[in-house]
């Protein structure tokens, strides 16, 4: 290191001109910034899309380790194959059954959560400057892994149907036209984060059709697929087109986060490729966090404790939609999610959620703003809502609070003009992370 580098008052971090290109990119996501905040006790969190794990059997899952490590616990502690154990791997075509996607074992690639699977495929098909296609909003993970591998991001516009196929096939066009190079689309259909909607069977055939057509991959990322409150489950696209869509599955959401343990669906080819990528990334996912979900998936009636988390989350949306409906001012619209743990909300004009967050942690509440839902500045004027974790009466107490923040702001703005209050003394103060 040299003197210059490491002399007082050089920059911070000494090795800012040797990483490479592609960690330029690298941010830290907005939610990521908002946990130190969103944690402490006062706060109402509506911002981080924590599972309530809370309502899982723990004696019984307790057990289940204890079983695992006594009958098993050789071969739980060990290495394992970077495919993922075969015996998971056929419980995992038993829970994407619901879906409608049928498979083989070795079709299978067991990960390290799903988001290690959305990684891996970006790693085998994109290179620099690539385009991926993505929903507008999109999910905030997967925006970080494009830009981390050098990927261009184009969002293409969502209605309360899903993906807009008008709109996809435009943008294909366009950027073929201009010599661009499109490798997927990414697109999660059921139960949406961060905006709350389903794509319907219809939209789902049309997107599926365009992709045939235009001949790009489909990466189907569809963690909240069981989550639906009305019992019935969406049918994947993968289950009608085994060779042009990627899925991507997680027990995060159906079981716990903690274990880490999702996977990808893949045709054979790519099969080969991730499983390729999987061993050089991390040799091969944990056995013993395998091992935990399997024995559970054997051995407990599994169906039941998705039916009690989806039964959770839907007095907690309730909870929600009803305190909305309450509380927000006139010019406020939020969607209306039939499962999954997150809804959309859109400001009132004159509103910026990213600038109002401030004086909404003042006030003991949190959100995710919008603008960490895109790449390219849109979202201003809107935030997301997660209602999966708090209990009901603190999501209630949540929008109230949230409510006050806002006709706050319109005062404000109406006393001093739009904007006015995005530069007040009081919005300018910062009680908690760094967002920038």
């Amino acid at each position: 290191m040299s003197a210059e580098h490491s002399r007082p008052g050089s920059r911070l971090d000494p090795w800012i001109d040797a990483y490479a290109d592609r960690a330029v990119g690298m941010r830290a996501s907005e939610i990521r910034a908002l946990f130190a905040v969103a944690s402490r006790p006062e706060v109402v969190s509506l911002a981080g899309g924590m599972p309530y794990v809370d309502a899982l059997p723990l004696d019984t899952l307790a057990d289940t380790v204890a079983r695992l490590i006594r009958d098993r616990g050789p071969a739980a502690l060990q290495y394992g194959s970077g495919q993922g154990d075969v015996i998971l791997r056929e419980q995992i075509l038993d829970v994407m059954g619901d879906v409608g996607v049928v498979a083989h074992p070795d079709d299978v690639v067991v990960t390290t959560g799903s988001q290690m699977a959305l990684d891996l495929v970006v790693r085998v098909f994109c290179n620099p400057g690539d385009v991926v296609l993505v929903e507008s909003p999109s999910y905030v993970g997967a925006l970080g892994i494009f830009q981390a591998y050098e990927c261009d991001v184009v969002h293409v516009p969502m209605d309360e149907q899903g993906l807009v196929p008008e709109a996809l096939s435009e943008t294909i066009e366009r950027l073929r036209r201009d010599g661009r190079t499109i490798k997927m689309i990414y697109t999660i259909p059921s139960f949406h984060n961060p905006a709350g909607i389903t794509q319907s069977a219809q939209r789902r055939k049309e997107v599926l059709d365009v992709a045939l057509r235009e001949n790009l991959l489909i990466l189907e990322d569809d963690p909240y697929a069981l989550l639906g409150f009305d019992g019935v489950v969406p049918r994947a696209i993968r289950a009608d087109d085994a060779d042009q869509v990627v899925y991507l599955g997680s027990f995060s959401k159906t079981l716990a986060s903690g274990l880490r343990v999702g996977w990808a669906v893949a045709p054979h080819g790519v099969r080969e490729k991730l499983v390729l990528a999987a061993e050089a990334a991390v040799l091969c996912p944990s056995n013993f966090t395998q091992g935990v979900v399997s024995e559970f998936l054997a051995t407990q009636p599994w169906r039941e404790q998705v039916d009690s988390f989806r039964d959770i989350y839907r007095d907690r949306r309730d909870a929600l939609l009803g305190s909305l409906d309450t509380h927000m001012p006139p010019g406020t619209s939020w969607t209306r999610p039939a499962g999954g743990f997150y809804s959309w909300l859109t400001l009132p004009e004159g509103l910026d959620a990213t600038a109002m967050l401030p004086r909404a942690v003042s006030a003991l509440v949190a959100y995710v703003p919008g603008t960490g839902f895109y790449v390219d500045g849109q979202g201003r004027q809107n935030l997301r809502l997660s209602y999966c974790f708090p209990d009901p009466d603190r999501i209630r107490e949540g929008v109230r609070r949230l409510a006050g923040v806002m006709e706050a702001e319109l005062e404000i703005s109406s006393t001093f003009g739009t904007g006015a209050a995005l530069h007040s003394p009081e919005g300018s103060a910062t009680p908690g992370p760094d967002l920038a």
